[in-house]
């Protein structure tokens, strides 16, 4: 059974820079990924994700200020977030895709407020 843990998170400024990780359990060699947020009071939404093969996608809101990678050795994921904005508040999880199954983060808060 993968597991996945996730990292980072916190209150910031608008302006400011966070970035959050996921850490996959077992012998992960090839997997998809994605982040998706929640924000206050709206559906889960995707805003990245990054296949093993193929094309980066990214939602327009966060377009030239987030960027998803992946260590694939290491089974890590990243979200570098800059250029924060209140309306980027919400909870942040994680998903790796192996084969099909996916496997989720436990989800961690990010506040951005002056």
């Amino acid at each position: 059974q993968v597991q996945v843990v996730q990292s980072g998170g916190g209150l910031v400024l608008p302006g400011e820079s966070l970035t959050l990780s996921c850490a996959a359990s077992g012998s992960i060699t090839l997997f998809d990924m994605a982040w998706w947020r929640q924000a206050p009071g709206k559906e889960r939404e995707l805003i990245a994700s990054v296949p093993m093969f193929g094309n980066t996608y990214y939602t327009d809101s966060v377009k030239g200020r987030f960027t998803a990678s992946m260590e694939i050795g290491k089974a890590l994921v990243y979200l570098q977030m800059n250029s924060l904005k209140p309306e980027d508040t919400g909870v942040y999880s994680c998903e790796i895709v192996i084969n099909g199954a996916s496997y989720w983060g436990q989800g961690t808060q990010v506040t951005v407020s002056s």
